[in-house]
């Protein structure tokens, strides 16, 4: 028997919502994780993209556990010296709280081209509102 391998002609992507509302952050992530790339699948192939888009919709309410809230750190670096720059969590979720969720999903992809394209089927929104009503997205079920 051969090995199935996908191509990328023959490839369905369907569009998942996903609503963050109370949901634990790790949690969620590994889940659009593993929809990104396909994961769940059985035509899953590991160097094409098979995953689906993914929305998600009220980032803001998203929910850490223990002590996360004060002391888990976001760092960037402008590349010059001296140029280390870093957030708490409850400054990220009060500035710029799609950006938590994009983090924490990019984090538990591999570090290579595919996983970059992948990540930009993610679209992440603060509110309940979201613009890609059109593409007819399905609810995705997370086990929180």
């Amino acid at each position: 028997m051969k090995t199935y391998v996908a191509k990328p002609t023959d490839r369905e992507r369907n569009w998942l919502v996903v609503d963050a509302n109370g949901k634990t952050l790790g949690r969620l992530a590994t889940h659009i994780a593993d929809a990104l790339r396909g994961k769940r699948k059985p035509e899953y192939t590991p160097h094409i993209d098979t995953g689906d888009f993914v929305v998600v919709v009220n980032a803001e309410k998203i929910v850490v556990t223990g002590n996360k809230r004060a002391d888990k750190r976001y760092y960037r670096h402008s590349g010059y010296p001296g140029g280390l720059r870093s957030r708490s969590f409850e400054e990220m979720l009060a500035r710029r709280p799609e950006e938590i969720i994009r983090l924490a999903v990019k984090g538990m992809m591999p570090r290579n081209r595919l996983a970059r394209k992948q990540l930009t089927k993610l679209k992440v929104y603060a509110g309940p509102d979201h613009p890609h009503a059109a593409q007819k997205p399905e609810p995705m079920e997370v086990q929180a």
